[in-house]
């Protein structure tokens, strides 16, 4: 190890490093706020002028982030839109998003654009290591190259890892600190450094032999649920064509002690994890030659169970003498998962999109997201009541927000599709409830 290395670990180790984070999204924010709170000077950049301001207020504009945390930073964390903060920068952190583009390829814009900007302000002894979820090899094919033509060696003069995130929205249990946490270097050293900067915020490290790896571990994790996903969402189908109760099925089958994990049917995958993540593992093994026939084959149904709640809002309405056309459906939650404000990738908007198709009169409730585009139309979100729910002539339960009052819910309404089994427990009544 050569004298750059030895003053960054230095600095690293005394928290006098200065910590870029650049995109302070769900990701990018909590990594942010801990480093800052670990006694490291940090500085956001973020594209949105709106974030930007919020932060520097001290308020925050993410459901899982409090003020307090913010105010605890004090002037330890400041915001800017200026990428020229990275001339003072010892470590960067890139967080910023990787959609896929409607041909289901990955959508590399926002890495390379950050990386552009990075390389503009490279300089000795700096580190880099980037947390977005991507394909295995992006790291040494697109970020390392980029890097290495300002003339400064990866390695040497500055460090490249990759540590992917793992932060779960909405889950109070685990946050960053007591999650482990994966790092992989382009080199020993740049592996060596990662390391030593995530000790300061995070219980356990475990460091993998690559980028590379380090890639891939996100790519396993994320497909393993969507591919669990998509199966026991089949097994749903299944079980409503033969006439057996899903969700008895699978709190039997939970009672084995071993070789056995319960996931759960829905109504669809959300979010920007999971829906995308194996997509970007199944592009890359086309590009070699491969085709990854798990992965495509939970991507389908689970695609397709948004059509699937969908018919069974239709067969139900049916059972009343009623169309979807003409009826009044209130979606009941538009968020990708219980207790959060982010609908990314949602099914809800899926689902309001085919019921609108059908020319249903589509409303929605969620007390965490007041409005939501769809299209080229904002939609608010209603009043929460009795009156709505005798209003409607089916609600679909799409989120199970800890928030709503079940029993009320089924007390006040007349059909009910739960996609959730969110009205389990409940007493019926007068309301007839479907369940997938």
């Amino acid at each position: 190890m050569n004298q750059i290395f030895e003053d960054l670990r230095n600095h690293i180790e005394q928290k006098s490093a200065r910590i870029a984070v650049i995109g302070l999204g769900y990701v990018g924010l909590p990594m942010a706020i801990e480093f800052a709170r670990a006694g490291y000077p940090v500085v956001g950049i973020d594209n949105d002028p709106k974030r930007v301001a919020k932060l520097n207020e001290g308020q925050s504009y993410i459901l899982d982030i409090g003020e307090n945390q913010i105010r605890e930073c004090g002037d330890r964390l400041t915001a800017t839109n200026h990428f020229s903060s990275l001339m003072e920068a010892e470590v960067v952190v890139i967080c910023v998003p990787t959609p896929l583009r409607k041909t289901k390829d990955p959508d590399l814009s926002y890495i390379l654009s950050a990386t552009s900007e990075i390389s503009k302000y490279l300089h000795k002894g700096q580190l880099v290591i980037l947390e977005s979820t991507t394909y295995p090899g992006t790291t040494e094919e697109i970020i390392l190259p980029e890097l290495q033509n300002t003339g400064l060696k990866a390695g040497t003069d500055f460090f490249v890892a990759f540590s992917p995130e793992r932060i779960d929205p909405g889950n109070p249990k685990y946050t960053i600190r007591n999650t482990p946490k994966i790092v992989g270097g382009v080199t020993e050293a740049c592996g060596v450094l990662t390391e030593l900067l995530y000790q300061s915020i995070v219980e356990k490290i475990f460091r993998v032999s690559s980028a590379r790896s380090a890639e891939m571990v996100k790519l396993l994790e994320n497909t393993f649920r969507a591919i669990n996903i998509g199966m026991v969402n089949e097994v749903a189908i299944m079980c409503d064509k033969l006439g057996i109760d899903t969700w008895e099925v699978i709190d039997a089958a939970a009672t084995k002690p071993f070789g056995f994990m319960p996931f759960y049917p829905g109504p669809g995958l959300g979010g920007h994890c999971i829906p995308i993540d194996p997509h970007y593992l199944s592009w890359k093994l086309k590009t070699l030659n491969y085709s990854a026939k798990f992965i495509e084959l939970a991507g389908e149904i689970n695609s397709n169970m948004p059509h699937y709640v969908v018919n069974k809002v239709s067969d139900a309405l049916n059972d009343f003498g009623k169309s979807i056309k003409g009826s009044r459906i209130l979606l009941l939650g538009v968020a990708y998962k219980r207790n959060s404000n982010d609908y990314r990738e949602s099914p809800a908007l899926d689902i309001w999109k085919l019921l609108h198709e059908k020319q249903a009169d589509v409303l929605y409730h969620d007390p965490y997201i007041l409005s939501v585009p769809i299209d080229s139309i904002t939609l608010q979100s209603e009043s929460m009541n009795s009156s709505l729910l005798q209003s409607v002539d089916c609600s679909v339960i799409v989120t199970d927000h800890t928030d709503y009052d079940w029993q009320s819910i089924v007390d006040h309404s007349k059909l009910i599709v739960d996609t959730r089994n969110a009205t389990r427990g409940t007493k019926a009544g007068n309301c007839r409830i479907v369940k997938l």
